[in-house]
């Protein structure tokens, strides 16, 4: 339950570092903890603090971070609606890590599903102090008045009083039970399902936005680090003579070795810091460095892979299990069994990695672009061997805005190497990426394997069905004798299956890890829903159905569906229990329906040209895409993409249709062209000219569809993008005949 508290501007200053107005109330939230939180949960103390000063200027700060996606503008936009104010005079800031903020992690698509109804609790009783100061002020009942566009107004006779006139007297009220507050109805929202100036727009468009990269401290050195090229490498000796006669370095430091599990800590390396990026860079070019590489020298990819494919094709661990898949003789003409892979990917986000770390005294402050603060300032406090209750204070860590980060930056190796060289320097330092050091040293999506296979039955049924998967999971980074995956993981399109099949075996495999694999844009939805997406296409030319009616088939009846019931017993559901986030087949058929009529993906095609469709449900919400192509002469040639996306109530249409073309450039990328690969260890690629992503012309026009609904709000940042390979490897068959399996379509097609 949410507790709200009316604060006074010191506590105020001492708890934000801001100065708030008269009239100042603080939330605390339940602590929800998305996958890529710290595994110590903080305690929320006040969350989100809503702060108006005689002016009438309200001012919000946000405790989740900005990097991209328009949080600091959706999450106080349901503040801002609650309240009834002018949007025109709400300020935000946003937040430095501090647990009195509770959960900050910023990923998961988790910001507004997981925190909804808490984030309007907290309008909600400003306007309820407001109102109550008002009914006070007039001697009327608060029942006859109502707050819109900045002011408290007594409806019987129209008199007005503006919030900043109330400001005072509302600090004086008494902060009333959540639970007794009304909330809006959606028919009064005025705010929310609006398109709003977002917050920041115009300093990002000036230039005048602050990231990572633009910290400049007095006497701050600049470090560029060579890391091992393989990972749990270590220097054995180096040589720093030529780097130290560049102009600008003035030092050279071998950062530490840290040794397994590699958790989400700095690589080790050696650093060179000199007074300016380019001094750094040419320095470390210098550097004569003599690597012990260790095991992982054994790693290439293309064999990996491989073994993967062997895996998924052998009986594996059961995760979930319906009837009895095995006790079957497959009629091969009926049966269709398949394996997909995908290939490690980076998350390539525009701004790379940097942190810059100041220690006076006792005091450290970093400033970095991260998804998870406090985790960052945990970490931090452990660097300098100090006590993360104790000492919290001795930590201050500067969020900044991230130009992208799709995951990587939740964690926060960088802001440790900054800490490391400037503890060791005795001067502040900004340590700062390269395009090369991000891509060769990244946290990699999982290459993986799956394997499906289904018997058609009659009347085109599904009685028995089998999958498997394997790949390196995430939990290695924190305990690498981990071999399998996770059950949040499995439970991202893969043993969460919604079908009605009377017969079904979810299966994994044990496998080793030799690269950092790490959260990433939608995590395991990507290979899991390209596999599935893929096989249900597959099963409809068999079938002699359209996917969309295949897949609806396969659905069965409108119902919920509860994993957990049906033999999963680890479904996490992306941490939600509430009802409203159930697993629901009607809303999954409706969006199918949805995405054909708006694309026209059923109509018929001139000769060499295809549709492809496919769906997937993560982050409690519901998405498909329909990709249109051209194929001749194994050319191909992408001509129209769609997505919808059933999302439950939209905050701010324009960021959510924002997100969804996101995906579909970066689904568009990774199914056409990205990949890692990985020779004796060592990351192949280290830009864009060997890891490509779509470039404009190469995109084809982009179409979204956003589902009207009054649900629970599902996340957004990362189920479009799901759906969108398999459509495009489905539209390619539809126009050329050839079926694509395995990613990157390079390997097989080029572009016309």
């Amino acid at each position: 339950m949410t507790s709200i508290t009316c604060v006074n501007r010191r506590q105020f200053l001492k708890t934000t570092g801001f100065v708030g107005g008269s009239f100042i109330l603080g939330a605390a939230f339940p602590s929800l903890l998305a996958e890529a939180a710290s595994p110590k949960k903080a305690v929320a103390e006040l969350g989100y603090f809503v702060s108006i000063g005689t002016s009438g200027d309200v001012e919000i700060i946000c405790h989740r971070m900005e990097m991209g996606q328009g949080i600091i503008t959706s999450v106080p936009q349901i503040i801002a609606d609650e309240l009834g104010a002018d949007w025109a005079r709400v300020s935000v800031k946003l937040a430095n890590a501090d647990g009195k903020y509770g959960n900050q992690s910023t990923g998961g698509s988790a910001s507004i599903r997981n925190f909804f109804p808490y984030i309007r609790q907290m309008g909600a009783v400003a306007r309820h102090m407001l109102e109550q100061a008002a009914a006070q002020h007039w001697q009327v009942n608060a029942d006859s008045l109502t707050a819109e566009h900045h002011h408290i107004v007594h409806k019987p006779s129209g008199r007005r009083l503006g919030f900043g006139e109330l400001a005072e007297q509302a600090a004086a009220q008494k902060v009333p039970d959540v639970k007794t507050v009304v909330l809006k109805s959606a028919a009064d929202f005025t705010l929310i399902g609006r398109d709003l100036k977002l917050v920041g727009q115009r300093d990002i468009v000036e230039g005048k936005a602050v990231y990572a990269q633009d910290i400049e401290l007095p006497n701050m050195l600049i470090a560029s680090i060579e890391r091992p090229p393989v990972v749990a490498g270590k220097v054995k000796s180096f040589d720093a003579s030529a780097a130290k006669k560049v102009k600008g370095v003035v030092d050279v430091i071998q950062l530490k070795a840290r040794g397994l599990p590699v958790f989400v800590n700095p690589v080790s390396g050696v650093a060179v810091l000199a007074t300016n990026s380019w001094a750094a860079l040419e320095g470390r070019k210098q550097l004569k460095i003599d690597w012990d590489l260790g095991a992982n020298v054994s790693h290439n990819s293309e064999a990996y892979k491989q073994d993967l494919v062997n895996k998924v094709n052998a009986k594996g661990i059961v995760v979930r299990s319906e009837g009895n898949a095995y006790n079957h003789e497959y009629d091969p003409q009926r049966t269709i069994e398949a394996t997909y892979t995908v290939p490690y990917h980076h998350h390539m986000s525009m701004e790379t990695p940097a942190a810059t770390a100041r220690i006076e005294g006792d005091k450290c402050t970093v400033w970095t672009g991260t998804q998870t603060p406090q985790w960052c300032k945990s970490m931090v406090l452990q660097e300098l061997g100090l006590d993360s209750e104790k000492d919290a204070d001795k930590v201050d860590i500067q969020s900044t805005l991230m130009g992208g980060a799709f995951g990587r930056k939740g964690k926060n190796d960088f802001a440790l190497e900054a800490v490391e060289l400037a503890k060791a320097s005795g001067r502040p330092v900004k340590v700062i990426w390269s395009r090369e050091d991000d891509v060769k040293h990244g946290y990699y999506h999982s290459i993986a394997a799956n394997y499906v296979k289904a018997e058609l039955g009659a009347n085109n049924s599904v009685d028995y069905w089998t999958q498997r998967v394997a790949y390196p999971p995430i939990a290695w980074l924190f305990d690498h004798n981990s071999q399998q995956p996770g059950n949040g993981s499995l439970s991202q399109s893969f043993a969460d299956l919604p079908f009605e099949i009377a017969n079904l075996s979810c299966e994994t495999q044990k496998v080793s890890t030799h690269v950092r694999t790490g959260w990433f844009r939608s995590v395991q939805n990507i290979n899991n829903a390209f596999a599935l997406g893929c096989f249900v296409d597959e099963l409809a030319e068999k079938a002699g159905l359209s996917t969309r009616k295949m897949w609806q088939q396969l659905l069965g009846k409108d119902r919920f569906v509860d994993p957990g019931e049906e033999g999963f017993e680890g479904w996490s559901n992306y941490g939600q229990e509430h009802e409203g986030h159930a697993l629901d087949t009607g809303r999954m058929k409706a969006i199918l329906d949805f995405i054909v009529a708006k694309s026209g993906s059923e109509l018929p095609l001139p000769a060499n040209q295809g549709w492809g469709i496919s769906f997937a449900s993560s982050f409690n919400s519901y998405a498909a895409a329909a990709t249109k192509v051209h194929v001749v002469d194994k050319k191909l040639k992408v001509l129209e993409m769609h997505t919808a996306i059933d999302c439950g109530l939209v905050i701010t249409p324009d960021r959510v249709k924002s997100q969804m073309e996101g995906a579909m450039i970066m689904g568009l990328s990774m199914a056409l062209a990205s990949e890692i690969t990985v020779k004796d260890g060592v990351i192949e690629q280290s830009n864009f000219h060997d890891y490509p992503v779509s470039r404009i012309n190469e995109v084809p026009p982009l179409h979204v569809h956003i589902v009207p609904s009054a649900k629970a709000p599902g996340g957004v940042g990362e189920p479009g993008l799901p759906p969108v390979m398999p459509s495009i490897a489905n539209a390619i068959y539809h126009a050329s005949g050839l079926r694509i399996r395995d990613l990157p379509v390079s390997k097989v097609l080029g572009s016309l």
